[in-house]
């Protein structure tokens, strides 16, 4: 069975990579709840977090917590929001990790979410370049 976050991790879909490496991979959300929403998955199939090999949590939150940093640094952001969801609202069946920038007022209340999309494709490039300018090494 297919899976759109393996595809994306082939390079047979087409994504905005903002970072890869030690088994894990982050790009852009092609669905933002705000511009800087990040998805970080692990790089070989996973559905849930429960089915994170033991050697891989470190070094995946690792990652989480530096993207989490560049995200909220690129976008300018007050902060953010990190969540993950197995199985229930998991739009696809990989495990991802949500990171998305966060402004008081900007609202994103409960799980009501607004969806703010790219002003353009060239937005959504700038947006990553960004985001891994701000990244520091993972």
């Amino acid at each position: 069975m297919s899976c759109l976050f393996c595809d994306i991790g082939a390079g047979s879909v087409p994504a905005e990579i903002v970072w890869r490496g030690n088994g894990a991979m982050a790009f852009l959300d092609h669905r933002p709840l705000f511009p800087g929403h990040v998805l970080l998955i692990p790089e070989h199939h996973v559905v849930t977090l429960a089915e994170l090999p033991g050697g891989l949590i470190a070094p995946f939150f690792a990652a989480a917590q530096n993207l989490e940093r560049a995200v909220e640094t690129a976008m300018e952001a007050e902060g953010s929001f990190i969540a993950i969801n197995n199985i229930v609202s998991q739009s696809v069946p990989h495990l991802h990790v949500h990171i998305v920038p966060r402004r008081k007022g900007d609202g994103l209340k409960g799980f009501f979410w607004p969806r703010r999309k790219y002003d353009s494709d060239d937005h959504m490039r700038e947006t990553a370049a960004k985001i891994r300018g701000s990244l520091t090494a993972i």
